[in-house]
């Protein structure tokens, strides 16, 4: 399993290891998953997928109804099917929620009150994302410095979760992993915060020259569902809408990845028994996932 935050190199990172190892990619980028979602997420271009097949980037298109259960499924599917013929496999991506479910399994949360449900929904809609959030904070701190706090619908599950069951979140989810037929070793990729803050300006100027702006014009009418609502998307969105200037845009994408970049560290910092190590390391990394 190699984790990081968006940016880090863990593309190009798992292509080269991947073609060491004699293996296949595995894909736990919730974004990447759309087809239509191609340069704001920086999916592997068709000649990157060309290397080495890589799996699950690309099967769903943004109005299909996904979730975190459909795609254990799909991907213990393939990864048991992966394992049949080849010693290992590589599992990668930023989305610690897609990642953690391979790991640990699907936390078995009950099922909100209907009148619950309407209660959450009634706070979004007088009280907006915001309302959302203060009330995430107030009742279980632990999940919010953890969630994607620009995704409502996490937010709206651990609230539902909490009115129904008085219980936090955070208290309820799985302590320990499930047993797999196989072993898992997870990796997380850093840099420092300069250079990670330098590349994610970077590529936001290259996404920008390889043509996002046009993307997102034509995503533009499809905004309303929730695949859309991504760093790179939204604030072009906004300046479409007449929000605020293109330049301005373009600043808020930079801002709003580094500010999610800090998220998913955050969120990676949980894994204890994790090695942690610089992209460019690709001769430690290699021996690390060696080691029996």
């Amino acid at each position: 399993m190699i984790a990081g935050p968006t940016a880090a190199g863990k593309t190009s990172l798992c292509i080269d290891l991947a073609r060491e190892i004699n293996t296949e990619i595995v894909s736990a980028d919730a974004r990447q998953f759309y087809r239509e979602l191609q340069i704001g997420t920086a999916s592997p271009t068709k000649e990157e997928r060309k290397q080495i097949p890589h799996h699950l980037i690309g099967h769903l298109s943004i109005p299909d109804y996904y979730n975190v259960a459909i795609y254990e499924k799909q991907a213990l599917d393939i990864i048991n099917s992966l394992f049949r013929v080849n010693d290992f496999v590589i599992l990668t991506g930023g989305s610690g929620l897609y990642l953690d479910t391979i790991y640990s399994g699907i936390d078995d949360l009950p099922d909100p009150d209907p009148a619950q449900r309407q209660r959450v929904k009634q706070i979004f809609a007088n009280e907006g994302l915001t309302g959302l959030r203060n009330w995430l904070r107030k009742i279980d701190p632990v999940y919010y410095d953890e969630v994607d706090r620009a995704n409502p619908k996490r937010i709206m599950r651990a609230l539902e979760v909490y009115f129904s069951s008085g219980h936090a979140f955070s208290t309820l989810r799985k302590k320990q992993p499930l047993q797999r037929p196989f072993r898992i070793k997870r990796v997380v990729l850093n840099r420092s915060r300069e250079e990670l803050f330098q590349r994610i300006n970077h590529r936001t100027d290259e996404m920008i020259r390889q043509g996002l702006i046009e993307e997102a014009i034509g995503l533009y009418p499809m905004r309303h569902h929730n695949a859309l609502n991504t760093v790179g998307y939204k604030e072009l969105f906004d300046w479409l809408a007449n929000r605020w200037n293109l330049s301005l845009a373009v600043e808020k994408i930079k801002t709003n990845t580094r500010r999610y970049a800090k998220r998913q560290l955050t969120w990676f910092k949980r894994y204890e028994d994790a090695a942690w190590f610089h992209p460019e390391d690709k001769a430690g990394i290699l021996e690390y996932i060696r080691q029996r």
